[in-house]
């Protein structure tokens, strides 16, 4: 893969809600970009002395964030991973070690449609209950996961580039 794919411009106008959700799904589209192509060795490959940190982990790890930022965080759905986690906090990374790179990606991009459904019939300023007696409004969840999808973007870049030498913002 050498041709950077088509994805989705962040808009240079356009309110809060539609430039937060435009630089989300610039990010995303980044990630399946970075995780397209590559066989399951190779991303499962461990290139950083973070034996987890690999295509496959992130992407598992990304696709869990999703789930629980949007799914059961704002709309309010049982968390399927919580037993999972508390036995090992890294069983996203470790069963996405296990999965087709194929079927890790459609994963990541169906839970990433259902957050983009969820968010569409909230308000930025809207509030769910959060951790016992807190509250978190959907402008700090969208915002982090510009965050986390960014920041784990950067992990993706430098791993493919490791990978195989493909480059491109």
């Amino acid at each position: 893969m050498t041709e950077e794919p088509k994805r989705p411009e962040p808009p240079l106008t356009g309110d809060e809600r539609t430039q937060l959700n435009g630089f989300l799904d610039f990010l995303r589209a980044t990630v399946v970009w970075k995780c397209s192509g590559l066989t399951d060795e190779q991303a499962r490959r461990a290139l950083v002395p973070s034996e987890l940190t690999t295509v496959a982990g992130l992407l598992g790890h990304l696709t869990l964030v999703e789930q629980y930022w949007f799914n059961v965080v704002l709309n309010g759905q049982e968390d399927l991973w919580k037993e999972a986690l508390e036995a090992d906090p890294d069983a996203e990374f470790r069963v996405a070690m296990q999965t087709p790179i194929e079927q890790l990606i459609a994963a990541y991009e169906a839970e990433c449609e259902r957050s983009r459904k969820v968010v569409a019939g909230m308000d930025l300023d809207d509030k769910v209950p959060f951790r016992g007696d807190r509250e978190v409004n959907v402008r700090f969840v969208v915002a982090h996961m510009v965050e986390e999808t960014g920041r784990h973007a950067g992990h993706l870049d430098l791993l493919r580039e490791m990978i195989d030498g493909l480059t491109g913002e």
